[in-house]
């Protein structure tokens, strides 16, 4: 029988022992609440298990770095908050359109500005997908346990690896502060996906080829012995920039289906109570847990009530919540902002069924009170 691993660990805590199993041996940072604890574990652990962390002198340095040990071939990841996240989008953009594989989690507090820097937020939702400008492909993922914290940090390093591009882990300070019992599994239980290389000693190598049946192109490190060129510009298969309008469609093109073509492998999400519910509670992250009591809470008045909680974020799981929303008569979305994640929900319903809001903004957590009323409100 293998030893069982079991501990009482910190949602923060969990990120960094998921990252260093999925194989993260660089991390680059700047100390910022309530996401420090990632970078006070990384300092810790990765100098014993011979990798490297660096505080930077910002934000945007911090991921200037991660995308620089990337490239070196190393797994590299780098966390903040609201305000180190909106100082990371220009690196975000150039890491999406060079292909690069990161790791970016945000523990999400209030916000704008400085905010209220202890206190939970799912303010930064659509920032996620729209922060860094231009079109670009988009994968976030949000835990809303610490055991799970561990699992998704891992499947953010491997859909990273996978398709060649930025991931984000959406956290909020909930899920980062609490403290629950996990048990690890043994490293022969986890699935880890290593970025695919070009055979050594390719003379045709081309840093953005991709062969038929291939989904992202071979990524060579720096020191491996091949000369390649990495831009920020629209660029070619030699990686070399192009003003060249079909090229740039043809680019872009490619890098939107990278996510757009794979979406049953990236989507993932959970139901609870669906098959019978009039009404669909839609959280994710710390509020879904708010959410899941209430649904208990519900169904013990005799109210016919579901909760479904989308893992990732983006791309958003459109085709399911279209078919739910046909067989329910409103679906109440409960998440800490004043109204973000909503949006998407009206956009893919379409008038399908009543779409209602529960939001909070004062750095206080929803309450399954406050949902439950919404949802005797709604019945």
């Amino acid at each position: 029988m293998k030893k069982s691993n079991v501990k009482l660990m910190q949602g923060n805590e969990a990120c960094v022992e998921g990252a260093i199993a999925a194989g993260m041996r660089f991390y680059a940072g700047y100390p910022i609440t309530p996401s420090t604890e990632i970078a006070e574990v990384s300092a810790q652990k990765l100098p014993r298990i011979g990798g490297k962390f660096i505080q930077m002198e910002d934000e945007i340095a911090g991921i200037a770095a991660a995308i620089g040990a990337s490239l070196a071939g190393l797994k590299s990841m780098t966390a903040t908050s609201g305000p180190g996240f909106s100082l990371k989008q220009e690196n975000i953009g150039y890491a999406a359109l060079a292909e690069i594989p990161i790791v970016i989690v945000d523990v999400q507090r209030g916000g704008p500005s400085t905010g209220l820097p202890t206190a939970p937020s799912q303010g930064d939702i659509m920032q996620a997908k729209w922060g860094t400008h231009g079109d670009h492909p988009v994968i976030a993922l949000s835990p809303s346990s610490v055991k799970e914290t561990f699992d998704l940090t891992i499947r953010c390093f491997n859909l990273a690896e996978k398709y060649r591009t930025p991931v984000f882990l959406m956290l909020d300070e909930v899920v980062g502060h609490m403290r629950e019992k996990i048990e690890i599994p043994d490293a022969s239980e986890i699935e880890v996906i290593d970025r695919l290389k070009p055979a050594p000693g390719d003379k045709n190598y081309l840093p953005y080829k991709v062969e038929e049946g291939q989904i992202v192109p071979p990524m060579a490190a720096y020191g491996d012995g091949f000369r390649f060129h990495v831009t920020g510009l629209m660029h070619d298969e030699s990686g070399f920039p192009s003003n060249s309008s079909e090229v740039a469609h043809h680019l872009m093109t490619r890098l939107m289906k990278k996510v757009e073509d794979h979406l049953d492998d990236i989507i993932t999400y959970e139901e609870n109570n669906i098959e019978d519910a009039e009404i669909v509670l839609l959280s994710y992250g710390g509020t879904a847990r708010s959410a899941k009591s209430a649904m208990k809470k519900a169904r013990e008045k005799g109210l016919k009530v579901g909760l479904f909680r989308p893992i990732t974020i983006w791309p958003f799981p459109e085709k399911r919540v279209k078919e739910i929303a046909k067989n329910v008569k409103a679906i109440i979305v409960a998440e800490m902002n004043y109204g973000q994640l909503v949006l998407e929900v009206e956009r893919v319903v379409k008038g399908a069924t009543e779409v209602y809001h529960v939001g909070k903004i004062n750095g206080e957590v929803i309450t399954p009170d406050e949902i439950l009323s919404k949802v005797e409100e709604v019945k």
